[in-house]
């Protein structure tokens, strides 16, 4: 799911686990698409590789083209292209790495830039994206919009966005919430793009 708040974007992930003998670190839901944006994504994983990976390319063509960085909502556009484009290649002028089926996953993408502040856009399996201030994808879906819906607030603190964000997903979590099954990234003007520390995100579930 993802929070805004005055200071920056959340983004909190659960990493569920199939086996004890799988390493937590190794499940990746949490990436960076540029210093400025990151993505957090819910479904098939290596679906979510193949968008994640043409977004770095276009932030990236942006950046050497224009000398600035990209815009976040032309990141998500960027992505919903990509993901209504399933079925070219029956066409000619096809696109060797486009599937012929939609991409089975949505990803939430958070960024920050410095005409429109925190954004944070739902980019869904049919092409759609829509901006939200909070957001949650996945299969607890409906119970944590709900209570993300009566908890937040504009004028969050970046602080109180993590401790919400974590606390919806503690609802909404099948296994009790630890620092190592629950992954926490924040996107801020100062630090862009960053992964929570496991302490920081121990502390804040502590303190629920």
């Amino acid at each position: 799911m993802g929070v805004c708040s005055k200071e920056g974007v959340v983004i909190a992930v659960e990493k569920r686990l199939s086996s004890p003998l799988i390493e937590a670190w190794s499940v990746e839901k949490i990436v960076e698409v540029d210093a400025h944006i990151g993505a957090a994504m819910s479904g098939l994983i290596a679906d979510a590789r193949i968008l994640v990976d043409k977004a770095r390319v276009e932030a990236q063509n942006h950046t050497f083209t224009y000398n600035e960085c990209i815009a976040v909502r032309s990141v998500a556009q960027s992505m919903s292209d990509v993901a209504m484009g399933f079925g070219r290649s029956s066409r000619r002028e096809r696109d060797d790495d486009m599937p012929s089926r939609p991409f089975g996953v949505a990803l939430l993408l958070a960024g920050y830039d410095s005409v429109h502040g925190a954004q944070l856009y739902n980019v869904g399996p049919s092409g759609t994206y829509t901006q939200w201030q909070a957001k949650a994808i996945g299969s607890g879906e409906e119970g944590a919009q709900n209570a993300l819906q009566e908890e937040f607030k504009p004028d969050l603190s970046l602080q109180d966005a993590m401790k919400l964000a974590v606390k919806v997903l503690k609802q909404v979590m099948e296994e009790k919430i630890s620092a190592t099954n629950v992954e926490v990234a924040t996107v801020t003007p100062g630090r862009g793009f960053h992964i929570t520390e496991l302490e920081v995100v121990a502390d804040v579930i502590a303190s629920l």
